[in-house]
């Protein structure tokens, strides 16, 4: 699986980085990023309910 951030609809609300710290986190710009583009086997549910709850659907894991 992997994982991307739209990031010019991002509102810095930090829930992905809290959900699934192992895949996304904040950047300086205070703007969430994916800093480990394939997601690791184990933290695919992770990605998934982070991309599911993301308040703005910017969100892809596939």
């Amino acid at each position: 699986m992997k994982a991307s951030i739209d990031r010019d609809g991002c509102i810095s609300c930090g829930l992905c980085a809290s959900t699934c710290p192992g895949v996304f986190r904040m950047a300086d710009d205070d703007l969430a990023e994916v800093y480990v583009e394939e997601v690791p086997e184990e933290l695919e549910d992770a990605a998934i309910e982070a991309q599911e709850n993301c308040p703005v659907s910017v969100i892809t894991v596939q």
